[in-house]
């Protein structure tokens, strides 16, 4: 209920995307490049495993987006 409105915040998926490189994600914190980069990386190695599959592109892409809630006060 508190966020299926999306009434806190709106941001393009861009922008949320550049919001993951500022933080450090506790799972992985010894990573030494953009969390948007594996955004990326995730996306393009669906793409070429799955060329037939756009929307599982799309899934790639946006799968970590969520973290960016630790920005605004949540727990990761």
């Amino acid at each position: 209920a508190q966020y299926g409105t999306c009434s806190l915040r709106r941001m393009s998926v861009m922008e949320v995307l550049e919001l993951l490189d500022q933080l450090v994600d506790e799972s992985d914190p010894d990573v030494d490049f953009p969390n948007s980069f594996h955004a990326f990386q995730t996306a393009e190695g669906i793409r070429r495993a799955h060329p037939d599959k756009d929307w599982f592109h799309l899934v790639g892409l946006l799968h970590d987006l969520g973290k960016v809630l630790v920005l605004f006060g949540e727990p990761q």
